[in-house]
């Protein structure tokens, strides 16, 4: 085929490609085992499978309405309440979407204009800072402290001017395991009181929490809620992230303006698979129990690997555990990560290019969302390093 001669000036200039596809993709290659991407390597409920063959066989596979199946908002609205006492119209406020991610772009897209700026703390999920981008908008970047990644938020307020429109809040948080505390929360609630901030709270792992700590949702505080659009993913309450299904609250202004940007890039989500989802996650004991499930992972990846020479930094929440190798090399993060998927055949992710600048803190993301036999294999590789 021949090239197009034409003249295109890139509109995300000097983005390269995602360090997810880079480090599954090297993981494949070379046959190392996938502790880098997140997403679990064991099955989901064979009754979900069930289900969804269920309502495909009903035929029930046409177009869903734009706003999502009706028995699915309302088992969203219903559990919402439930579990954060927050009300929400099943019609007007709750949107089913093509898995977080897309929520995300489609909330950034329907509120930042050109020359907006949008507060993200970093390291941040890659995702943000492009799609803020792509629509004119203007990042700007408040780092997370180490060791801990808490929030400065004397930084935060001296950041806010009258050209910020947006701040991106994710907990628990991804990729670091820190989870937002109520001190947080509050100090969200002082600095935008007043103001015509937008929050976007991306709230994924919202039931991957550890050590009985408390998911600090905007769903709890109605002065955050009332500014706020939402975003969840049933990929991973469900351990199906393949069916990139998700959903967004939002008070009936701001879901007004995601659904006209929602219409036209996504319109409608799996009918099927929402349909089976409606029916599966009515009961409570399908999800209740993802926190003590997680954590036994957690604990057990943590422990195994507890007298290697890698120092643990504690994960409160996600699926993801960091590693710091300060103690076995001075590498940069990416080429460490890269030598040990091609030498010792374990894929990890570094962390370095959660941020807009370059940042090193030899530290490396695991996923343990992950069989225990695999669990055992990376710790025997890691305890050798």
């Amino acid at each position: 085929m021949q090239n197009f001669s034409g003249s295109i000036i890139s509109k995300l200039p000097g983005q390269e490609t995602s360090i997810f596809a880079i480090m599954s993709g090297l993981a494949n290659e070379t046959g190392a085992l996938n502790f880098s991407q997140g997403f679990p390597d064991f099955d989901i409920s064979p009754k979900l499978i069930e289900l969804v063959t269920k309502y495909m066989n009903q035929g029930f596979n046409q177009y869903a309405p734009m706003l999502g199946v009706q028995s699915l908002r309302e088992m969203i609205s219903e559990k919402v309440a439930a579990t954060y006492g927050a009300e929400y119209h099943t019609d007007k406020e709750v949107n089913i979407t093509a898995g977080a991610t897309q929520a995300l772009f489609t909330a950034i897209t329907s509120i930042i204009r050109e020359g907006d700026e949008a507060i993200i703390f970093e390291p941040a999920y890659d995702s943000y800072v492009p799609a803020i981008r792509l629509n004119g908008g203007i990042p700007v970047f408040a780092q997370l402290q180490t060791p801990d990644y808490h929030i400065d938020w004397s930084t935060v307020k001296k950041q806010i001017n009258q050209n910020t429109k947006l701040i991106i809040i994710n907990t628990p948080h991804n990729p670091t395991g820190s989870v937002l505390k109520e001190e947080d929360m509050k100090m969200l609630i002082k600095l935008t009181h007043n103001t015509d901030i937008v929050i976007i709270s991306d709230e994924v792992y919202e039931h991957l929490i550890f050590d009985n700590k408390k998911h600090e949702s905007v769903c709890l505080y109605p002065e955050l809620a009332e500014k706020s659009i939402v975003v969840y993913s049933f990929g991973k309450t469900l351990h199906a992230t393949g069916w990139k299904m998700g959903y967004v609250l939002a008070p009936e202004n701001l879901m007004k303006e995601f659904r006209k940007v929602h219409q036209f890039n996504v319109f409608s989500c799996n009918t099927p698979v929402q349909h089976a989802i409606a029916e599966y996650m009515k009961d409570k004991e399908n999800y209740i129990h993802l926190p003590e499930f997680y954590q036994k992972k957690r604990d057990y990846f943590v422990d195994s690997i507890k007298d290697s020479r890698f120092k643990i930094i504690p994960s409160y929440g996600t699926y993801f555990q960091l590693l710091d190798y300060s103690d076995i090399s001075d590498e940069k993060e990416t080429a460490f990560a890269i030598r040990m998927t091609k030498e010792y055949g374990l894929a990890s992710i570094p962390v370095s290019p959660f941020y807009h600048k370059a940042t090193d803190n030899k530290t490396l993301r695991f996923c343990f969302a992950k069989k225990e036999k695999n669990l055992d294999k990376a710790a025997e590789i890691l305890n050798k390093i």
